[in-house]
């Protein structure tokens, strides 16, 4: 049989196992799936005759290099900091990789010694990074081999919870690692292109300058821009667009709200706080506002954030209990970032039947015979309940069929990897149709930059 090995058994490995046990006969596959939790390991695969889930510590060298040296394929869907040792591992006992996150400077190093042994490390192809890719590249491919050109693309996507499972004031529940989350956007300003001209937003501006995006049966969106647009003209060929933006989509009014937040200071990651860990959510609350003798942190908080107690701002904050005096943070020398995300955790995780959606909207603007055109491409899917989600579906998927055609030597391309060839996207994102992942594409008007559609 054909060994794979999957390293981390996280909530995003769902749809990836189950993709691959229910392969494993005709494909002949055997699935070893190690995680730091043999109990979370080994709940996958459930007795199934072709797969084990075993006790596996990356940081174990040894058990880590003899499960990779037994295995002829590995997934590894650890946090994107871990990857590297297990790409190492993998270059000396000549075994192909796939991976859902970004190509680090010290992974993409390793792609000439990668490419003489003729193996394939695939990076990049879970759902953004992956299915985006994959979808843009498609259609980019499609208007040049048309002969047109690209003068804009636009590209958003956004872990949502379902409106079915949406019963919060702020429209949002975490469908992926909430430190993600509270920590979104930082590390330098948003760098992007409009009309041929650089634009750049730093941190303390990002949520108040969105974009606001219609798609048709679902209703209005937001987007805010992500930080690092500016590389994917390379990456897609694009040097010479007019407009690239990329940016992460929210229900509108989510960026206000969260804007508070990044204004107060909580979502500051860059030093820890004494005795955080016996700290009220009140207290926690009170550190970020001025000292006042009479005057409540309730009082001091919309004072300083200036908002009403009838505003919907004000109705989002007490939604989130931070005002309680009795619940404490738990988490001992805990950053601002880190406290945060402790209280929102209450009131944002997905329960047992909740629903998510994932959310993803292109726009292609093109020049073809001397007339302007546009495409706007969307997708939307919904997840089944917290543990099979929309979000373990179109990150894992895509990552079970990428390693299987490795495997059977459909995507034979040496080296370290993006899905942007044709050789990758075209058989991916057919078999992808099948599981009810596929693109919605309308011809509109050329609007290119539309300063209408801009708040902020």
């Amino acid at each position: 049989m054909r060994n794979i090995l999957i390293i981390g058994a996280g909530r995003s490995a769902t749809s990836l196992i189950r993709y691959l046990l229910d392969k494993s006969e005709a494909e002949d596959l055997f699935l070893t799936i190690g995680d730091i939790s043999i109990q979370q390991a080994q709940k996958f695969t459930e007795g199934h005759p072709n797969g084990r889930g075993i006790l596996l510590d990356v940081f174990n060298s040894r058990q880590r290099r003899e499960a990779i040296e037994n295995s002829d394929l590995v997934i590894s869907m650890l946090p994107a900091r871990y990857h590297i040792e297990v790409a190492k591992d993998c270059l000396e006992f000549g075994k192909h990789m796939v991976t859902a996150s970004y190509i680090s400077d010290e992974m993409q190093s390793l792609d000439t010694k990668v490419t003489a042994k003729g193996l394939v490390f695939m990076n990049e192809i879970g759902l953004d990074p992956g299915i985006d890719h994959m979808s843009a590249m498609q259609l980019i491919d499609r208007i040049r081999d048309n002969g047109g050109k690209m003068l804009l693309f636009e590209s958003f996507t956004g872990g949502l919870v379902a409106p079915e499972s949406d019963d919060n004031l702020w429209h949002y529940k975490f469908t992926w690692n909430p430190r993600n989350v509270v920590l979104a956007g930082q590390g330098g300003a948003a760098e992007f292109i409009q009309e041929g001209t650089y634009k750049y937003i730093p941190y303390h501006r990002l949520f108040r300058r969105t974009e606001f995006l219609e798609i048709e049966g679902h209703g209005r969106f937001e987007g805010y821009a992500n930080r690092n647009s500016l590389k994917y003209r390379s990456v897609y060929g694009l040097e010479d667009v007019l407009t690239l933006y990329r940016g992460t989509i929210r229900r509108v009014g989510f960026s206000k709200a969260w804007n508070m937040f990044v204004q107060l200071g909580m979502t500051d990651d860059s030093y820890t706080i004494p005795n955080s860990e016996d700290l009220s959510y009140r207290d926690f609350v009170n550190l970020f506002l001025p000292y006042s003798p009479t005057d409540s942190v309730e009082l001091k908080l919309r004072h300083n954030l200036k908002i009403d107690q009838d505003d919907l701002m004000w109705g989002k904050l007490l939604e989130l209990d931070i005002f309680n005096a009795k619940k404490t943070i738990g988490i001992k020398d805990a950053t601002p970032a880190k406290a945060l995300q402790r209280i929102l955790e209450d009131k944002w995780t997905l329960q047992q039947e909740d629903k998510d959606m994932i959310v993803m909207y292109h726009k292609f603007g093109y020049e073809i015979n001397g007339e302007k055109k546009q495409i706007d491409s969307n997708m939307v899917i919904k997840g089944e309940n917290q543990t099979h989600t929309a979000m373990a579906k179109t990150v894992g998927l895509p990552v079970a069929i990428a390693a299987l055609k490795i495997l059977n030597e459909e995507i034979t391309t040496p080296g370290v990897q993006l899905p942007i060839t044709k050789e990758v996207y075209t058989p991916i994102l057919k078999e992808l149709e099948s599981f009810g992942i596929s693109f919605n594409e309308t011809e509109v008007p050329y609007l290119g930059y539309n300063p209408d559609n801009v708040a902020g």
